[in-house]
């Protein structure tokens, strides 16, 4: 007896077809997969005759009687040479195995069914579930079956019906025609608002904090913030995210892609920007990625959204210089000896970080020796400080503002988000796109910023006396631009290239 239907191997952001195959026949009792499976797949010989067995199929007299005659059972997954790892194939493999027996008249060769058996025969949830759904969209397949979990997720791909399943047996009776399955609806969710979490009002004083954050997020600057423990440089770069609007659809599911690969998702969706905060004692590959299966790291999962490094210099520092690439190509690529993939990692970076290991640098309270805090210091390299766009000190606040009783409003959040989306309006237009002043190629500079010859004088004088390399240079003009466009100037005046300038200059030697 022989059966065959269509399943998915998933890797990194993507999937690939795999053809089940399964052949009974009489002979030594023998049950192989074949087919480079990785002992999790080896393992599903196990979940799939519990699943069987714990779904009633195998009190079946006619199932019995057949199970005497053919005993060989061989699993061929195809292509040969593709690896196969995780748990997903227990679904197709028990349905090929019950259609190869008489137990099911039929399987749809237009679907895709992929899915992990629990012991007692439901399916649980799968890793990827939106790049299996893309593959059979591409494929040409007309449907998918996959776990309940999973389906909200698959549904955010249109032009594929998605079925989720939550038993074998649903899955049996299903495509025995015993029970009729409307499709998973494309969750509608565009149209839903969240309320932030975290406002700028709640943030007492800071102001010059405050706009340089509402100037990174009206043209995706990176930013830096400096200053002793306790002034509320976490609390402002949480407050960042809450500045940014929502992920468009393409975008959105781009960013759900990624982390329903990681198994990370939460829900169905991913509507908000991401703010991704490792610890500092966070390993090289959980942020830049890669492991035995190569899968994204902190890196891409702040895809579309925000990097959060807190203590900053405490990081080890090939995190930092693995930052160099992502930060200009908006990419990473993680070579391993199995392979490489490239992954998405067009972030905005927020760094904060003390000006010495204590914090407390310049006052009679620290206690680092020199050499203490020039090792501290020079863990951030020439290269990442210049791209980062703005360095801003944080200081402390007076005591009475902390104590100051206000209603909680949202005039000053609200505000800045008029400011954001005017100024990411007039960039949509300036590029004909979404790209952002912060994105601007160097041929993008000499066509979209003509500036004037006192400016020009004013900006090379201070250039030269500040060192600027030539990227630091252009983040100088790119962050003009954007303080031009909240101002509403169609040209760059003196006073934003001072401001811009202003920006860059630091307290501290890095």
């Amino acid at each position: 007896m022989y059966a065959k239907l269509y399943s998915a191997q998933t890797a990194a952001t993507y999937a690939s077809l795999v053809e089940i195959e399964i052949s009974l026949t009489s002979g030594i009792a023998q049950l192989s997969i074949v087919g480079l499976p990785d002992k999790a797949v080896e393992e599903s010989k196990d979940r799939v005759s519990s699943a069987l067995e714990n779904s009633n199929f195998e009190k079946s007299e006619d199932f019995k009687t057949l199970k005497s005659k053919m005993s060989k059972i061989t699993i061929s997954l195809a292509p040969a040479n593709l690896q196969k790892s995780g748990p997903l194939f227990d679904l197709p493999i028990a349905l090929a195995y019950l259609k190869a027996t008489g137990e099911l008249d039929y399987l749809p060769n237009d679907s895709i069914f992929v899915g992990e058996l629990a012991l007692d025969g439901r399916v649980q949830a799968i890793n990827g579930a939106i790049s299996v759904a893309k593959l059979a969209k591409d494929q040409g397949f007309k449907s998918i079956y996959l776990p309940s979990a999973n389906a909200k997720e698959a549904a955010l791909i249109d032009g594929i019906e998605v079925y989720g399943i939550s038993s074998l047996s649903e899955a049996v009776e299903i495509l025995r025609g015993e029970v009729r399955k409307e499709p998973e609806k494309e969750p509608d969710f565009l149209h839903r608002k969240e309320p932030p979490k975290l406002l700028l009002d709640d943030i007492k004083g800071q102001e010059l904090a405050k706009r340089a954050l509402i100037i990174a997020a009206a043209g995706g600057h990176n930013i830096a913030l400096y200053g002793p423990p306790g002034t509320g440089k976490s609390m402002l770069a949480k407050v960042f995210t809450e500045l940014l609007p929502d992920l468009s659809r393409k975008d959105a599911l781009e960013v759900t892609t990624i982390h329903s690969a990681s198994g990370i998702l939460h829900g169905s969706y991913i509507k908000r920007p991401p703010l991704r905060a490792p610890h500092h004692s966070s390993s090289y590959v959980s942020i830049v990625g890669g492991g035995a299966k190569i899968s994204p790291g902190e890196i891409s999962l702040a895809h579309k959204g925000v990097l959060f490094l807190d203590e900053f210099p405490e990081f080890d520092k090939r995190v930092i210089n693995a930052l160099r690439e992502p930060l200009e190509e908006k990419q990473i690529t993680v070579s391993r000896a199995t392979g490489s993939e490239t992954f998405p990692a067009d972030f905005m970076l927020i760094v904060a970080l003390n000006p010495c290991p204590c914090g407390y640098f310049g006052t009679n309270k620290c206690s680092c020796s020199a050499s203490a805090i020039q090792r501290y210091q020079n863990k951030i390299s020439g290269p990442i400080a210049d791209r980062i766009d703005i360095w801003i000190e944080v200081n402390q606040i007076d005591y009475e503002k902390l104590l100051e009783n206000k209603k909680r409003e949202a005039k000053e959040h609200n505000n800045a988000l008029k400011i954001i989306k005017k100024a990411r309006e007039t960039q949509k237009k300036r590029f004909m796109g979404n790209n952002l002043n912060a994105k601007m190629s160097a041929p993008a500079i000499n066509k979209y910023i003509d500036l004037s010859p006192d400016v020009k004088e004013i900006l090379n004088m201070s250039a030269e006396k500040m060192g600027l390399s030539g990227r630091a240079y252009h983040k100088v003009l790119k962050l003009a631009r954007t303080i031009a466009d909240i101002e509403g100037e169609e040209n760059i005046a003196q006073e934003h290239i001072l401001e811009a300038l202003n920006y860059r200059e630091r307290k501290l030697d890095f």
